[in-house]
């Protein structure tokens, strides 16, 4: 299904897929980087997304603002901060009985979790091929909610380093899958990431209303 969401002074294009049986749940899925031809159409994103469906979620992607149908112009994720939130608040309207995580990949995650962290009806999330050399994660090390972070141990963009200095100081509610092999874009691997994040949310057992 095709939506058009308000976003303050935009309106953001967005693709709604729901279950096959009775949702459990609701995800915001969060394209990569505007500037370097990140949709919401993405392969990972698409794929991520399907993987949340068929485990009973109604997955949201959606373009930021300035992408495909989706007006205004990239504004350095101050503004698509400001997107995320409006996709949140559209579902928490939409389906209010429903719990809602949210999935974020490279862009999409270092803009994507900092909103998922911070509001209270987002009660999981998946970060997908985490720019660690690119962007400042450490406000994941205070996240209490369930969580799963993927990245490939040839990631361009997340050295080791950076990648084990993290998972040393991550809460227990939260947890990292090395995909062995696997660059940022997950090349002959999307379909190990489509099985974790299938996985993860298969598992999960949330609730609307617990914090």
């Amino acid at each position: 299904m095709s939506l058009m969401i308000p976003a303050e002074t935009v309106q953001l294009e967005a693709q709604l897929r729901k279950p096959k049986d009775t949702a459990i749940g609701a995800v915001v899925v969060c394209h990569p980087h505007p500037v370097y031809g990140g949709t919401m159409d993405n392969r990972v994103v698409y794929r991520a997304a399907k993987a949340a469906t068929e485990s009973g979620y109604i997955s949201l992607r959606f373009n930021f603002r300035g992408v495909g149908q989706s007006t205004g112009q990239f504004d350095q994720g101050i503004g698509e901060k400001e997107d995320v939130a409006a996709v949140i608040r559209w579902l928490e309207k939409e389906y209010p009985a429903l719990p809602l995580a949210l999935i974020g990949y490279s862009f999409g995650a270092w803009v994507g979790l900092q909103v998922g962290c911070s509001v209270r009806s987002v009660k999981a999330m998946v970060g997908l091929a985490l720019p660690l050399d690119l962007y400042d994660f450490e406000f994941l090390i205070g996240n209490s909610k369930p969580s799963l972070y993927i990245v490939g141990t040839r990631d361009e963009f997340c050295s080791p380093e950076n990648l084990d200095r993290l998972a040393r100081r991550l809460p227990t509610s939260s947890s990292l899958h090395k995909i062995e092999g696997a660059e940022h874009f997950f090349a002959g691997q999307v379909e190990v990431m489509e099985s974790l994040v299938g996985d993860f949310f298969s598992t999960l057992r949330l609730n609307r209303d617990t914090a």
